[in-house]
């Protein structure tokens, strides 16, 4: 901690000069070991994340302006009063496959996830994900916070998070209501390929969890376990209400995804998130969109819409033939981004890109996106602050943001595998932000 720490109690601190200097409250893992073992999970779940994951959970908090949150939630609210204009939906929908066009039946789609970079008031917004994973983490993580002083306490959202979990059951509850079933949401079963082998493998457990305590049948199913029989969707001798989806395989064309595919399709079962809404939110081409002021023009959005747009995503491109040349010299103010990419596979930076590696990019699939600096994070003081990476990411549904989280990390994506990173809870500023005790706060340093 900085000699003044005691400064840092007046709101004139900036959340960039807390992020380099205040390191008032950080990750305890007897703290989470204790939440997890006072009924949040099941036995053996704190093992495995500290044998799966351990660098899922951040040593440190992250801290971001009101400015910066409430931009962020603006941007949000741009982006989804954009998704739902017909004319929207119905270019992007044309180039989707033939799924992403099947009537969902009234579900919207459960974690969506708005990762902005963020800068001083300024933020971007780099991508939107359909099936964001790490809420279930997040909401754990307030309960596993180790502050030096009552100031820094207070920062900790232990009231938050429990209505967190309560606004994730009744926003399943809200899915199964909007797809018009008159009886009571009864099973869940949680789904991906493979779900042991899966890195946030414990998180599913988390969930299951979740749904049990609130009467709630649920499972952990492979779509391999999953059949289509009498005009329902079954795993054994269960009946499927829900498909919490978390698989990759976007639009169920993968032989695994069959039943699935077809209880889909017959609206058989709830699923969420769905393929409509990958197709909606998460293709990478919808951000060309978003930065392109004719089309939004085009498409009707109002110029207030228009201007918070295009001021606050990063400007994107299709790479192609055409601008490949042009592009390859701007390389190093881009990121290059697979049109259905996720969790920064395939993604390049312009800078660190190799002639065999651009050649694939070329070759089709790809945007471009104008770089935007992440924010950074200390996690010690002294000599060495070590500085690491992050991201904000919003998880938001039906138009709102529930949560947000930081990503913390070193490379050019988030990677969950850097010494000290991972899932950061997020304070905001101005707050009684740090403590008044120096030595104290060097303590957690």
């Amino acid at each position: 901690m900085t000699p003044d720490a005691s400064a840092m109690v007046d709101h004139a601190w900036s959340a960039e000069r807390l992020n380099a200097h205040c390191f008032c409250t950080g990750f305890d893992a007897v703290a989470l070991e204790q939440a997890l073992g006072s009924g949040l999970a099941p036995p053996g779940v704190f093992e495995l994340l500290q044998q799966r994951c351990p660098s899922v959970f951040a040593a440190r908090p992250v801290f971001a302006s009101q400015a910066q949150l409430g931009r962020m939630a603006a941007v949000v609210r741009a982006v989804e009063s954009v998704v739902a204009l017909p004319a929207y939906r119905e270019e992007v929908l044309a180039h989707a496959p033939a799924i992403a066009r099947h009537d969902p039946g009234g579900a919207q789609g459960v974690f969506f996830g708005y990762d902005f970079h963020a800068a001083g008031d300024r933020v971007g917004l780099i991508e939107v994900n359909t099936n964001a994973g790490g809420a279930m983490l997040n909401a754990l993580l307030p309960r596993a916070q180790r502050a030096c002083c009552p100031p820094a306490e207070r920062l900790i959202p232990q009231a938050r998070a429990e209505a967190f979990e309560a606004a994730i059951v009744q926003m399943f509850r809200r899915e199964w209501a909007h797809s018009g079933r008159s009886r009571p949401l009864r099973t869940i079963a949680i789904v991906d390929d493979a779900p042991q082998d899966q890195y946030l493998y414990p998180e599913f457990l988390l969930f299951q969890q979740l749904f049990r305590r609130v009467g709630l049948e649920a499972v952990v199913a492979d779509p391999r376990e999953l059949v289509f029989r009498g005009g329902a969707l079954w795993r054994g001798t269960l009946q499927v209400d829900l498909v919490y989806n978390r698989l990759t395989d976007f639009a169920f064309e993968a032989d695994a995804s069959a039943a699935l595919r077809q209880a889909y399709l017959q609206q058989a079962v709830v699923v969420t998130p769905h393929p409509q809404a990958h197709a909606l939110y998460a293709d990478k081409r919808n951000l060309v969109l978003l930065t392109d002021a004719r089309r939004l023009a085009a498409l009707g959005v109002p110029e207030p819409t228009q201007a918070l747009l295009l001021d606050n995503i990063p400007r994107t491109e299709v790479v192609g033939p055409a601008n490949a040349a042009q592009l390859w010299a701007e390389r190093r103010r881009l990121f290059f981004k697979p049109f259905g990419g996720f969790g920064g596979r395939a993604a390049y930076r312009g800078d660190k890109l190799t002639q065999r590696v651009w050649q694939d990019i070329v070759s089709g699939g790809y945007v471009a996106q104008a770089l935007v600096a992440p924010g950074e994070r200390a996690m010690a003081d002294g000599d060495d602050p070590r500085p690491l990476k992050f991201d904000l990411r919003n998880y938001v549904y039906d138009g709102q943001v529930q949560w947000v989280a930081a990503r913390l990390y070193q490379g050019q994506t988030t990677n969950f595998r850097t010494p000290g990173g991972g899932f950061a809870p997020v304070y905001a500023v101005p707050a009684a932000a740090c403590c008044s005790d120096a030595e104290a706060c060097a303590s957690l340093a």
